[in-house]
């Protein structure tokens, strides 16, 4: 089990543990446990849609399975209450005291499984615990555990019933990934993996949750020019100059993609972020962000979300390669 991270490679061999550890169970999507990764390593949180069967909770458990802490999954369903997630005072009349009792949030890693399912005033109690890992009940403020991670699935398909999340909090999740569909060999794969038993019972950590923390405080020693960072900058703009965009990319945006380059720039064995890493996560890290003019929901919504960014990175021209390194 790694649990010193004291530079770049052992982020790299870290990431490596955990991938194969979850590829045990999980098959085909290396690209998609890497940006799990990037997530718990900036302290992001991570947004799954797609439709059901494909994976998404076996993923989040898997993952939470890879690394040695602690994990609670929640079913979101329309009846459930702020305090069925924070948790409650009660008096304990064998003390005579109100006593905290607490709820699933107080965890490493909080599956949220359909989290449209839940009213909006449960889905706002979410708020503050994503962004500053603390949560007040009561006048009281309590703070959450590091690493503190979020993994949210909806199904982008059936919105009969469900409550679409408002933007300030989409705008809290670093990265909106999708399972996708396996291809015919995986889906072979995958049916002579389960014939017989479940690989997931099996799966042990290869991880410290501590280890997250150190990758954590190594990555913010990758380079990022002024070109870079006036590169995403301009992105962000653009984004919130386009004609079809109501609401564009925050200053929250820019700094969680700069994060989650930072970490791309490592596992791909640099010490320097390159445009091709704002290229390659600007999509999952922004689109989810843009608020659209029309009021298209659901797949569609995405869609055409990840077409504009995708226009942005054509428009916006490109930093030369001088300067960029170190």
């Amino acid at each position: 089990m790694i649990t010193i991270i004291t530079d770049f490679d052992s982020v790299r061999r870290l990431r490596d543990e955990i991938r194969a550890n979850v590829t045990k169970v999980i098959v085909g999507k290396e690209q998609l446990i890497d940006r799990l990764f990037i997530a718990m390593v900036t302290a992001g949180h991570v947004l799954l849609e797609d439709v059901p069967g494909t994976g998404k909770t076996l993923l989040a458990k898997s993952l939470s399975r890879s690394v040695d802490s602690t994990f609670k999954r929640v079913q979101f369903t329309p009846d459930l209450l702020p305090s069925d997630l924070s948790g409650i005072y009660f008096y304990n009349q064998k003390i005579s005291e109100f006593e905290f009792r607490p709820g699933p949030l107080f965890t490493n890693i909080l599956l949220a499984d359909e989290i449209n399912r839940a009213t909006p005033r449960t889905q706002a109690s979410l708020l503050e615990c994503m962004e500053e890992r603390q949560i007040s009940i009561d006048g009281v403020t309590h703070a959450l555990q590091e690493p503190f991670l979020v993994i949210a699935t909806q199904n982008p398909l059936e919105q009969q019933g469900t409550f679409p999340l408002p933007e300030a909090q989409l705008d809290r999740f670093l990265f909106k990934l999708s399972m996708g569909y396996p291809s015919a060999e995986e889906s072979v794969d995958i049916l002579k993996r389960f014939k017989e038993q479940q690989p997931l019972e099996s799966l042990t950590a290869v991880a410290a949750s501590s280890s997250l923390i150190q990758a954590r405080q190594v990555v913010n020693k990758v380079h990022v020019s002024d070109e870079l960072l006036s590169y995403i900058v301009k992105l962000a703009e653009q984004s919130r100059a386009d004609e079809a965009v109501v609401a564009g990319v925050s200053p929250r945006g820019c700094q969680a993609l700069l994060k989650a380059v930072q970490v791309q720039a490592v596992l791909e064995g640099r010490a320097f972020v390159t445009p091709d890493d704002v290229k390659t996560l600007a999509v999952p890290a922004w689109a989810h962000r843009l608020q659209l003019r029309g009021g298209v929901r659901g797949r569609s919504l995405t869609e055409a979300a990840e077409d504009v960014i995708k226009r942005l990175l054509t428009q916006v021209p490109v930093p030369t390669e001088a300067g960029i390194a170190p």
